[in-house]
């Protein structure tokens, strides 16, 4: 089943990540990448640092994938994303990173910005395809195997604010 289908079934929501998610997002973040990160690095991202945001994509009510972003000024700073593996190549990872997008947007967040493996070819045509461009490499930035990132920036689109609200309001972004 493609991410259209998936999405108009209704059985694919998303929402704010919870302190009760950490164990299904470590199951994500173990199928993921080669240097997870530990459960109290989530933690700690979700009780101590005021600039985390942390976005839940669930299946039928269970976690499928995970998306995080600092927000710090006008600037957002993409720290992770991840799909179970069993769900990847549905476009769900691209449904995933552009409702993070929208909710920097809705945060007043101006310009996106993160890291991407240079070898991670299909993330990065993802990303440019969200209008998101190279600007340089951070040498040697993965500890496990000393590879560059590629550094990857975009404008996000400017927010018309509704009568009354406040940049920077979270109220029903998703």
């Amino acid at each position: 089943m493609d991410s259209a289908k998936l999405l108009q079934s209704g059985k694919v929501t998303f929402r704010k990540m919870t302190l009760d998610d950490i164990p299904d997002i470590m199951v994500i973040e173990l199928e993921s990448f080669t240097l997870p990160w530990s459960e109290e690095a989530f933690r700690s991202e979700m009780t101590l640092n005021h600039f985390a945001r942390y976005l839940v994509m669930e299946y039928e009510g269970k976690p499928i994938g995970y998306a995080g972003m600092w927000t710090v000024l006008d600037e957002a700073h993409v720290t992770n994303i991840a799909v179970r593996t069993a769900y990847r190549g549905h476009h769900l990872g691209e449904c995933l990173f552009r409702k993070m997008m929208d909710w920097a947007v809705q945060l007043g967040m101006r310009r996106m910005t993160l890291e991407v493996r240079v070898t991670n070819y299909s993330a990065q045509a993802m990303y440019r395809k969200l209008g998101f461009h190279s600007v340089g490499t951070r040498k040697g930035y993965y500890s496990d195997n000393d590879e560059d990132a590629l550094i990857m920036w975009c404008e996000l689109p400017e927010r018309e604010l509704e009568e009354g609200e406040e940049e920077g309001s979270e109220e029903d972004w998703i």
